[in-house]
């Protein structure tokens, strides 16, 4: 059986995103790095070359797989931004109605602009999904 391929690596978090066209995209992925630090107290780190990660935890699987997954974070795509907010909208239901334009898809959200989300909302979400991610690897470590 093979593990993921997406790990930490040591790739410059700066040169990743300095280098993100156009200018509008680079200068959202700046602020969310802002952002993400500062709920998170975590320093980023690239995780598959493309993601920028903040914090991680050791889970393990039903079936006995193993592995280390990102807390949180995001990732600079050709058409949006991908937020890594490891959950499954229950109990977040009311705050997604109110966040703004997105798409949403397993664990991540999809935007297309910073702009188009309203930051008091977005800044919960993340706070709630980082102690989240402590608490589902709490759960695994106990199966």
């Amino acid at each position: 059986m093979s593990g993921l391929k997406t790990k930490p690596g040591q790739e410059s978090v700066t040169e990743l995103i300095q280098n993100i066209e156009p200018a509008e995209k680079r200068q959202d992925c700046e602020e969310l790095q802002k952002l993400f630090a500062e709920i998170t107290g975590d320093d980023p780190v690239i995780w598959g070359g493309q993601m920028i990660g903040y914090g991680s935890y050791a889970y393990k699987t039903k079936s006995g797989q193993e592995g280390e997954w990102l807390k949180t974070g995001f990732a600079p795509r050709k058409t949006n931004i991908s937020l890594y907010l490891m959950f499954r909208a229950k109990g977040h239901e009311a705050d997604l109605e109110k966040l703004g334009k997105y798409k949403s898809g397993v664990g991540c959200l999809y935007i297309k602009r910073l702009a188009d989300v309203d930051q008091q909302i977005l800044r919960k979400l993340i706070k709630e999904c980082y102690e989240m991610a402590d608490e589902a690897a709490a759960s695994t470590q106990k199966s």
